[in-house]
């Protein structure tokens, strides 16, 4: 049945350097153990990780840290599929996630900025530059083969 889901390999497509490939690997982990937290974490993480007061609405400050950590679940399995069975995904991931970073800047620091000094809002001002050096990367010819490197199935 998964192999009717997921596609054949696509790693000897892939032309950019390996390590944008590999930071999918960290990036994965990461993103798994960050939405572990927030979903099986008893205060999501907002209250003793952000230092959210959750006297008022804490009930539900939980409930949408909790479905952020479920969206940070599916982005950790899909950063270790692309990283690992997938290579030739990997710009596409980084540029998505590059654009995500840029609108969380734009949310957190001017549209609706957080009050709290949450690890989150400091993060994706580090996470941004990263990622897009990683897009960076994973568009130049690396060590994968000549930029016309056929797709082997």
């Amino acid at each position: 049945m998964i192999a009717r889901i997921l596609p054949p390999p696509s790693n000897e497509a892939y032309r950019g350097k390996p390590i944008a490939a590999h930071a999918l690997l960290v990036l994965g982990a990461i993103d798994l153990v960050r939405g572990s937290i927030h979903v099986f974490a008893a205060d999501s993480g907002a209250g003793r990780i952000a230092g959210i007061d959750l006297s008022q609405g804490g009930d539900v400050i939980v409930m949408l840290l909790a479905v952020v950590g479920i969206g940070q679940l599916v982005w950790g399995v899909l950063n270790l599929l692309v990283a690992r069975r997938y290579r030739s995904w990997v710009p596409l991931l980084l540029a998505l996630q590059t654009a995500q970073q840029a609108v969380a800047i734009w949310v957190l620091w001017i549209y609706k900025p957080l009050q709290v000094p949450a690890p989150g809002k400091f993060g994706v001002l580090v996470a941004f530059p990263v990622m897009a050096l990683l897009l960076w990367l994973s568009l130049r010819a690396g060590e994968s083969g000549p930029a016309s490197a056929p797709v082997r199935h």
